[in-house]
């Protein structure tokens, strides 16, 4: 089976018109960089036993219950960033944190070390994994 790979550069029209959010998906997912055959979001991923059913779960349900140390990082460009905000409002206790990583979006923070704030995160380890 041959796996075709595609560039940003040659995207289809619906997807250069559509929400940034998709063009950044492509722009990672679609390219050799980011591509993988079995990645959800790579290419025709999505099959029965896939997590979309867990997608619908109630996952923020209980999360006023966790104890934890918690730290939250999202990108300022991400399109989950308000997720990422209703999830850490719901968290209680004085060990948690909130992140913002300046113009970084979703897929920025996989593997941009320059984005990914290590200082910050190292910080957080060093007090709460005592």
């Amino acid at each position: 089976m041959k796996t075709m790979l595609i560039s940003v550069q040659s995207l289809p029209i619906f997807v250069t018109t559509r929400d940034k959010f998709v063009k950044d998906y492509y722009a990672y997912y679609k390219t050799v960089y980011g591509y993988h055959l079995r990645s959800l979001n790579s290419n025709n991923g999505w099959t029965l036993a896939s997590p979309l059913a867990f997608m619908n779960a109630p996952i923020l349900a209980y999360s006023d219950e966790i104890r934890s140390a918690v730290m939250v990082v999202y990108g300022d460009k991400a399109h989950s960033f308000y997720m990422g905000k209703d999830a850490f409002a719901k968290l209680k206790g004085d060990n948690k944190e909130f992140v913002v990583v300046p113009s970084a979006n979703h897929t920025d923070l996989y593997d941009q070390m320059a984005k990914i704030p290590f200082d910050k995160i190292i910080a957080f380890f060093h007090q709460n994994l005592k």
